[in-house]
């Protein structure tokens, strides 16, 4: 199950399977550095300067899609390296650091920001539409918005509020943006043992998994808990499916990489859908 530990500066973040190359990306947050897994060769630096990098997914084309906390903005890294600025501000405000980062299979981006000041845009969950021209806010109130997963028919948006320790489900529109009266509690992950919610993954079957209390579970999609693994570790930081099956489970906690094998494959990033029976 372990990978490698070691990583200098904590927490471990934003795991995403490139399946292209057959390896696995993570951020080393306090660094600022890009981590590079794959299997049989080990972990390696992938990255310097990342601007203190959170969560990363890839989109529809395989560009990476990072959350940046110092630099307080979401970027893409285009093909040629050079740097594309996803978002940085809402309505005029700058960012507050943004956590995660989701890209649904219409090309949207859906990016969290936990925490901010009085001279910031709010704290909330936003929507960056697929031309990257415009911005939405599509959820607030929440004490620390935090992960983001869809179900495998993207018709809910799956929200962690690492505040109450609660995972959340909001309906999606057609135009993409969430139905707020339709907000509610999907899962309570609190309890005695140390470790909550963070961020989260989806399988082709719609269970969902995420960290809690005593480490990390997998739940149905009526948010019922159907089993832990527990990793004895404080925190389950993030999670990613993947390997040639996408049954490779991997997650981070405060300073390591570790991977368990599961039966059912996990919801590819978009670009990798239709390798699981999922639409394009």
């Amino acid at each position: 199950m372990w990978v490698g530990n070691g990583i200098a500066g904590n927490p471990a973040e934003g795991p995403v399977w490139v399946a292209t190359g057959g390896y696995l990306l993570f951020n080393d947050m306090l660094p600022s550095r890009r981590m590079k897994y794959s299997p049989g060769v080990g972990v390696t630096v992938a990255m310097e300067r990342t601007g203190g990098a959170n969560g990363l997914t890839l989109d529809l084309q395989g560009r990476l899609i990072s959350a940046e906390r110092d630099t307080r903005r979401v970027t893409r890294t285009e093909v040629d390296g050079a740097i594309t600025v996803v978002a940085d501000q809402y309505l005029g405000k700058r960012l507050p650091p943004p956590n995660d980062v989701l890209v649904k299979s219409d090309g949207a981006i859906y990016f969290t920001t936990p925490g901010g000041g009085p001279e910031e845009a709010p704290v909330a969950v936003y929507r960056v539409s697929p031309d990257l021209k415009s911005i939405s806010l599509v959820a607030d109130g929440m004490i620390v918005p935090n992960g983001l997963a869809f179900s495998p028919n993207e018709d809910i948006l799956y929200i962690v509020d690492s505040g109450p320790r609660h995972v959340r489900a909001y309906d999606v529109l057609e135009n993409g943006l969430l139905s707020i009266n339709t907000g509610r509690v999907f899962a309570d992950m609190s309890g005695p043992e140390p470790g909550g919610p963070d961020g989260m993954k989806v399988d082709t079957a719609g269970n969902v998994y995420a960290g809690g209390a005593g480490g990390l579970y997998i739940l149905d999609s009526k948010g019922r808990k159907l089993g832990r693994i527990v990793h004895g570790l404080s925190f389950t930081t993030n999670i990613a499916f993947g390997g040639d099956d996408w049954k490779s489970l991997y997650f981070t906690t405060r300073s390591t990489l570790n991977v368990v094998n599961v039966k059912i494959p996990g919801i590819p990033c978009p670009q990798g859908r239709s390798r699981c029976g999922l639409d394009t």
